[in-house]
């Protein structure tokens, strides 16, 4: 029986990618249901950083160095690794972030492996045999499906699962001579730095985030000051993104970035099903919006119904006047 493979992606600055410490609990999780091997992969220019870091998840982490992942595209460099490693392994459960890196190597690897592809799961279990849960249309609909063989590649949705460290340092071990096929290159031709700020959205304990009711770009102000004094981070609807009011960056819903804060507030959103699917799962929602019978009434913990530019104000105020 196959080995639950994790293929995990580094930050920009070499540490591990919270997305592979998410599918790397997910990975024990289902070697211990299935009886299985949990085995992380990291691949990159420089990964001893983010190998020793996923070391805290799994019980055996290979290292794969590649100087061209310094300067090619990261997913081709990747799938060429793991099939290599997956040629002894037909029948492995490999798990991969649903990024647009993630997406890419899925792909490929599938291309060189033959193994097939479940994407954007938003669960993971075992029963069996491997079984995934998927949102599609929009989230009105949740699918369980299932691979054919014992083996199969899932991509895994952001904050789909809670990363929790395995209580010990796994074994980290060079990978053994490169087998894999060789693929052309991808060189990278142009970085574009993320907008928003130095926290990342899907990373934050706290998301202010504002919709077509803050009325344009200056709207966003007093989304950002809100975020500034609780020390969180911007979001935005796709109807504020597609106006141009906010970089896409920020955007969050079925289209943008599927997040899991401690507390989300909802500024002139109407919480279509489009937007819900990218923020339902946190753990307390407030929402200002002056129309109480908006979609997000009905799954907000709290509904302010006023003018978001009166009640902001008076909570950034009350907000700054709180004692330490």
């Amino acid at each position: 029986m196959g080995a639950v493979w994790v293929v995990a992606e580094s930050n920009a600055d070499g540490s591990l990618a919270r997305s592979a410490a998410e599918a790397a609990t997910l990975a024990r999780t289902l070697a211990a249901a299935s009886g299985r091997e949990a085995v992380g992969l990291v691949v990159g220019a420089d990964p001893d950083r983010a190998a020793a870091e996923l070391a805290a998840y799994l019980p055996r982490v290979i290292v794969a160095p590649d100087p061209g992942a310094g300067d090619h595209a990261w997913a081709v460099i990747a799938a060429e690794r793991a099939a290599g490693l997956l040629v002894a392994d037909p029948s492995a459960i490999v798990l991969v972030s649903a990024s647009p890196d993630g997406r890419d190597l899925a792909g490929t690897l599938s291309a060189l492996t033959s193994l097939g592809v479940l994407a954007n799961a938003t669960g993971v279990t075992w029963d069996g045999r491997i079984l995934v849960e998927m949102s599609v249309f929009g989230g009105k609909l949740i699918t369980t499906s299932g691979f054919s063989g014992e083996g199969g590649i899932v991509t895994l949705r952001p904050n789909a699962v809670t990363a929790e460290p395995a209580g010990g340092l796994g074994k980290v071990e060079a990978a053994r001579p490169d087998t894999a096929p060789s693929l052309p290159r991808v060189a990278i031709v142009d970085r574009v730095a993320e907008a928003g700020g130095a926290l990342p959205i899907e990373e934050a304990r706290v998301i202010v985030s504002g919709g077509r009711g803050v009325g344009g770009p200056d709207g966003f102000a007093l989304v950002g000051e809100l975020a500034a004094i609780l020390g969180g981070a911007v979001g935005a609807s796709r109807a504020a993104v597609d106006a141009g009011w906010i970089p896409y960056a920020q955007q969050i819903g079925q289209t943008g970035k599927i997040v899991k804060p401690q507390l989300y507030l909802a500024l002139g959103i109407s919480g279509a099903i489009q937007h819900k699917v990218g923020m339902q799962t946190a753990e307390t929602i407030i929402a200002v919006n002056r129309d109480p019978d908006a979609p997000i009434a009905s799954f907000a913990d709290l509904l302010v119904v006023g003018d978001l530019f009166e009640v902001g104000p008076a909570l950034a105020r009350a907000l700054r006047e709180r004692p330490d």
